[in-house]
């Protein structure tokens, strides 16, 4: 049994080395790892391209593969590693070089994992489940792994899967500069999953089913969630109210949670298959950061598109989506790096962008840059939160529009949203 599934997905291996490839914005740095003898660990959710990514990564050297989401596999208590070992040895040769797929459905695979590297095997791990970074990981690995995130694809990613490249002549024509916003209204709609994009599937069917397939997967059945419908309608609720604020009582009597801790237990289990993110306020005060309202996000916007029960797009909460996901993929995490920031007057600052224990730049995000009301609001905002946090890096976001503005004796940089997701310097 072992035996046919091992040369399968040899043969499936095969197969996907050689289908066309979007290069991925995280390569080029995960290349400098992939020699050292750290075990290297790509995370993020199914379906986002972590499979591919790696198998491309070892393309040009000789390596063993075994996918553990194989529904051919054996029970936990009759897996034999051992077998496997032997088995991916006849199939593949003395290689050292092993690509593990989806390790995290191995049982106690940290110890099989450490056995490996000491007998100096050097592994290439993928796992759809964020807590192998934050507690596994951390535990068993400490200071033996390297973590490469990767998530559905960037901006530049799409470009490059739409073969556009763009340039400072294309630009100064209308007609490009056209095509280029259409692509990115396209991308925030529709979300960066490869399979949206490369295929030109419509994300109102592909992903919707994706979305209820990794409920089910990594949430209900790897965490035997007794009430799978309540934790469904709390990924919606979400989903349908996102980039808006949520406490957890108020979530729970509308939901109907008889507990605030199972329902904030559910919200961890969305958060660790890389479905939701919850963005906590910034505050010096611990006290003030926990009893403050979240905000939750999604990890992609075709998940939006797909799930949410509306007549026509907001723009606005699209964009600011996808300028929190793109700063996730640029390395931030939410709730250490990234928070969301009240004023005194209760004026709210989209992020608040921290390194080390400063807040080093703020960030609104807004369509409606023509509107002279919405403008005053997001620049007033941001003056006052700059002149409390003493912060100097004041940025808004827009569509299209580009300028400076000083206010209140402070400079502050409007940004079209394609120029800055471009921006090479942040990637």
């Amino acid at each position: 049994m072992l035996k046919s599934t091992v040369l399968r997905q040899k043969g499936e291996k095969e197969r996907l080395l050689s289908l066309p490839y979007i290069e991925r914005t995280k390569e080029k740095e995960a290349k400098k790892w992939l020699d050292s003898d750290l075990i290297k660990v790509v995370l993020g959710p199914r379906r986002a391209g972590k499979s591919v990514f790696s198998l491309m990564l070892l393309k040009d050297k000789e390596f063993a593969y075994f996918n553990f989401d194989d529904e051919s596999l054996p029970g936990e208590d009759t897996f034999d590693l051992n077998e496997l070992m032997s088995e991916l040895r006849q199939a593949y040769g003395e290689t050292k070089n092993i690509l593990f797929d989806e390790i995290q459905n191995l049982p106690k695979w940290e110890l099989f994992v450490n056995r490996l590297h000491r007998e100096g095997y050097n592994l290439v791990l993928t796992g759809s489940n964020a807590r192998l970074l934050s507690k596994e990981l951390a535990t068993h690995l400490t200071g033996r792994h390297i973590p490469i995130q990767i998530l559905p694809f960037d901006f530049s990613e799409i470009l490059r899967a739409k073969q556009y490249e763009v340039t400072e002549e294309k630009l100064a024509i209308p007609s490009e500069k056209g095509k280029l916003l259409q692509i990115l209204n396209e991308y925030m709609l529709s979300g960066g999953y490869p399979e949206v994009v490369t295929k030109g599937l419509d994300p109102r069917g592909y992903l919707d089913v994706l979305f209820d397939s990794l409920l089910f997967k990594d949430v209900v059945k790897r965490h035997k969630v007794r009430f799978s419908e309540q934790i469904d309608n709390l990924g919606s609720f979400l989903i349908n109210n996102v980039t808006g604020q949520y406490s957890i009582r108020k979530l729970a009597n509308i939901l109907g949670f008889k507990s605030g801790v199972t329902l904030e237990k559910y919200l961890g289990y969305l958060t660790e298959a890389y479905l939701i993110f919850s963005l906590h306020r910034y505050s010096a005060k611990a006290g003030l950061r926990l009893r403050s309202p979240k905000k939750a996000y999604v990890v992609d916007n075709g998940f939006i598109t797909s799930k949410a029960v509306q007549h026509s797009p907001n723009n606005g909460k699209y964009m600011e989506n996808l300028v929190f996901t793109e700063l996730v993929k640029r390395g931030s995490e939410s709730n250490r790096e990234i928070f969301y920031y009240h004023t005194r007057n209760d004026r709210e600052v989209d992020f608040a962008l921290k390194s080390g224990t400063e807040i080093t730049e703020l960030i609104q995000v807004t369509y409606e840059s023509s509107n002279p009301d919405v403008v005053q609001r997001e620049i007033k905002a941001l003056v006052e939160a700059g002149k409390e946090l003493h912060v100097n890096n004041l940025l808004v976001l827009t569509w299209d529009d580009k300028r400076d503005m000083e206010k209140g004796g402070m400079t502050i940089q409007f940004r079209p949203l394609w120029e800055w997701l471009l921006d090479k310097a942040k990637t």
